[in-house]
């Protein structure tokens, strides 16, 4: 495999700007089952013109390449944003668990070269991190970044607000790609991360903030420049918060022409890795999840994942959230009963920029079942598990790992336990940090780890 600098050295003596607006990066595309051959999207974004792209791939220990498909998945314009186009290739037949070669070629010339983790099937051991309120461009985030390509984890799951603060296209350029998809690993720059390893995120507030394209006619870049699975319910029209109340239809047309079958359609899905479901949720308040058609695609997609060992929720807002800062956002609390019934090991959760752990708990909502922020309700806690010598929770444990580069919430807080709920079991919020997973079989063991490194909190769950 040529170093990354003779390809960028080769790229430079192609003609200015006809290589690449953003460098290839890994996406699932519309594949939430697992496969006895597995499959996965390289994208990337090029100038608005002709070019001819091809993508060839090898398993790391055979020496014959293949030719991958390659379409041009769509075009971007949308002012101030200079037109531009989004290509994809599709590796295919992929051997679960495998690591592949892949390089890209611009015009026949060689352009860029990495590799990617082909998903893992139920029978392998896997690592995942998960962290959330990330795109601000700030040191913490780059600490992030390069924390998390240390730990080499299969995929990443992001719980929203990818970038601050109103998910346009300029904010990715500046606060997403340079990051996440770095020519060089540091905790000053990021790491080349999504160019080897897939990422999957939720919707967060920010990230459907610019809905008003007459004010950010370069908003909703999520239903832009992700893929993933479209399994997902549509959300219905509701009030002139929703992403559907976007303009007029000459400001609307562009982005609807652009974002295709992903608007909004994207914003809920599910998936399946290793013997893991994950069922990922767009919790911003629109989407009312206790209306018939939502609630009713959720237990079913629930329902459907009986066979898989362990079952993670991820969303952006926390209904379990001892942090002063938000608080009263506990809408996704009436959830829990489905969460419970659907025996969910795990709800991972953003919004608030901390790490949070609760006890493993249930909870009945009490009294009218609004869509609202204030939520009441009964607790249970399972205080008796410890993570380390009880290792059996009973209900569902509430993680919020919102930490992942933005401004730190309620520092204040966490040496005073006197100002936590009784369901909280962790919290930190003195650094920035994030998640890490390792699963093997029926044993998990979860670990926060900080922007330097070292270990906040650890919790093994067996079953």
């Amino acid at each position: 495999m040529r170093p990354v600098a003779a390809l960028l050295c080769l790229a430079a003596s192609l003609p200015a700007g006809s290589v690449f607006v953003e460098k290839p990066y890994i996406q699932l595309g519309d594949r939430p089952r697992l496969e006895k051959r597995e499959h996965l999207t390289v994208a990337w974004h090029a100038a608005d013109r002709e070019a001819k792209w091809t993508v060839e791939y090898r398993r790391h220990d055979h020496k014959k390449w293949r030719k991958a498909d390659v379409s041009l998945r769509r075009r971007v314009e949308m002012a101030p944003i200079e037109p531009h186009r989004i290509y994809a290739a599709e590796l295919r037949k992929l051997d679960p668990g495998q690591s592949y070669a892949y390089r890209v070629r611009l015009n026949g010339n060689p352009v860029f070269e990495s590799t990617a983790l082909a998903r893992k099937s139920a029978a392998m051991p896997y690592r995942f991190v998960v962290f959330g309120d990330c795109g601000q461009n700030t040191p913490a985030q780059k600490k992030i970044a390069y924390q998390t390509y240390r730990a080499k984890p299969d995929f990443v799951a992001i719980t929203g607000d990818i970038v601050y603060g109103r998910g346009r296209i300029s904010e990715y350029r500046l606060k997403y790609f340079p990051i996440y998809n770095s020519d060089e690993d540091s905790a000053a720059l990021g790491a080349p991360l999504i160019r080897s390893t897939l990422f999957v995120s939720s919707p967060g507030n920010h990230d459907v903030g610019g809905s008003d394209l007459a004010q950010n006619p370069d908003g909703l870049a999520y239903f832009l420049y992700w893929a993933q699975p479209l399994n997902g319910p549509s959300l219905p029209r509701m009030d002139p918060r929703t992403p559907q109340a976007l303009g007029s239809e000459e400001q609307t047309r562009p982005f609807l022409k652009a974002a295709a079958n992903q608007y909004p359609r994207m914003a809920s899905f599910s998936f399946d890795y290793g013997n893991s479901h994950w069922t990922v949720l767009d919790s911003n308040r629109y989407a009312d999840w206790s209306s018939p058609e939502m609630s009713a695609w959720l237990k079913n997609d629930l329902a459907a994942a009986r066979s898989a060992r362990w079952r993670f929720v991820i969303f952006h807002h926390p209904g379990i959230n001892s942090s002063k800062a938000h608080f009263n956002d506990q809408w996704m609390r009436l959830l829990a009963p489905v969460f419970e019934e659907g025996k969910v090991d795990i709800v991972f959760a953003g919004h608030v920029h901390n790490y949070q752990r609760s006890h493993p708990l249930r909870f009945a909502p009490a009294g009218e079942l609004a869509w609202r922020g204030i939520v009441d309700g009964r607790f249970t806690l399972d205080k008796s598990y410890d993570g380390e010598k009880n290792t059996s929770p009973k209900g569902v444990i509430y993680v919020i790992t919102g930490a992942g580069g933005a401004g730190l919430y309620n520092p204040e807080q966490e040496a005073v336990p006197t100002t936590w709920q009784d369901f909280t079991s962790r919290f930190k919020s003195n650094v920035n940090s994030f998640t890490l997973a390792d699963v093997d079989g029926g044993r998990m063991t979860i670990r926060q780890v900080d922007a330097n490194g070292k270990e906040l909190d650890k919790f093994t769950i067996s079953k």
